[in-house]
């Protein structure tokens, strides 16, 4: 069994199909009047984020302490990290503490991986410069597959600045795997050289490609890339790639909008289509703590009721009971 989830590129298709079945039943158990299971108790996880996150923290310290686990947060600020501490000497000394996971943001590519060699305590990808993100990955794939029933033969088109995304490249591994096929649309230059490799297919033009889309997923406009003229203006990747309400009246009665979020309201997607029915950006959010519970559960617990295929034992519905029938 694994320790760790680095990437969506080295985890297996029935590794990701688990993933996805067990954080099925870790929602059931988010929507209940008491949202706890002491699946983790007495283990211990630390996030080390280097770089500025709301979402994804806030979401994985969630799903540790819905699942009685002990948390502790570490910020680069004021640490012995700003004083030139090593990733190595970093985790080594979290380890040292007795800790079981280590959660990492880092804004190089690789790090995870690097803490991972270098400890025995897991250790999780929550993002690594433009390399992946593979709990978003995750939490993407179980709302295109609790909202349309499959993955297998379905379009979803991915929108945006393709070559800076870990989200893109992590939803292209996984979509791939599961049988979806993917398009990849924006400015040249924001389009990796050599993506095809991947298994996707490039189109510069949205609107020709929009009508054939069951999902459009829209990455953040990332503004710094603005100043070093990877397009001409903010105005013309409006006009050619935003997702505005008038696009949206184009594509499929039932199509899906996402959004990994942050949103850049009026430049990458309007309010209208943000807040309309197609959208399931805020359920992308929900998932993503169910998502995180199910990975947390599969890499620290071995001996947890849910490998067992007893996650409602006697023992966790009395600490967390079932809603009544209505």
């Amino acid at each position: 069994m694994k320790k760790d989830l680095l990437g969506l590129e080295e985890t297996s298709t029935e590794e990701i199909k688990f993933y996805l079945d067990t954080a099925e039943t870790f929602k059931e158990i988010l929507s209940r009047p008491i949202k706890k299971v002491p699946t983790l108790r007495g283990k211990t996880i630390v996030t080390l984020f280097y770089e500025p996150s709301t979402r994804t923290r806030m979401s994985f310290e969630l799903a540790g302490k819905r699942m009685g686990a002990d948390l502790s947060n570490i910020s680069v600020s004021g640490s012995s990290i700003e004083k030139g501490e090593s990733l190595k000497d970093t985790v080594r000394t979290i380890e040292a503490m007795g800790i079981d996971m280590i959660i990492i943001r880092h804004g190089k590519a690789g790090a995870p991986h690097l803490a991972a060699k270098t400890i025995k305590a897991s250790v999780v990808n929550a993002g690594d410069g433009a390399h992946e993100h593979p709990t978003q990955g995750l939490l993407d794939l179980f709302t295109i597959q609790e909202k349309k029933r499959r993955i297998d033969g379905l379009n979803i088109l991915i929108i945006g600045d393709i070559a800076h995304s870990r989200v893109a490249r992590s939803d292209i591994w996984g979509i791939t795997k599961m049988g979806g096929r993917v398009t990849v649309c924006g400015p040249p230059t924001l389009i990796p050289v050599e993506i095809e490799k991947m298994g996707v297919d490039i189109s510069y033009s949205l609107d020709s490609i929009l009508p054939q889309a069951d999902v459009i997923y829209i990455l953040r406009l990332q503004l710094e890339r603005q100043k070093k003229g990877l397009f001409p203006s903010i105005q013309e990747y409006i006009d050619y790639y935003a997702i505005t309400k008038e696009r949206l009246a184009r594509a499929k009665s039932d199509v899906l909008i996402m959004h990994p979020g942050p949103m850049n309201i009026g430049l990458e997607i309007t309010e209208d289509v943000a807040t309309s029915s197609h959208s399931v950006i805020e359920e992308q959010v929900l998932n993503g703590v169910a998502v995180r519970m199910a990975v947390l559960n599969y890499l620290l617990e071995e001996h947890s009721p849910l490998k067992t295929g007893n996650l409602f034992s006697k023992d966790l519905v009395s600490t967390a009971p079932m809603r009544r029938s209505e």
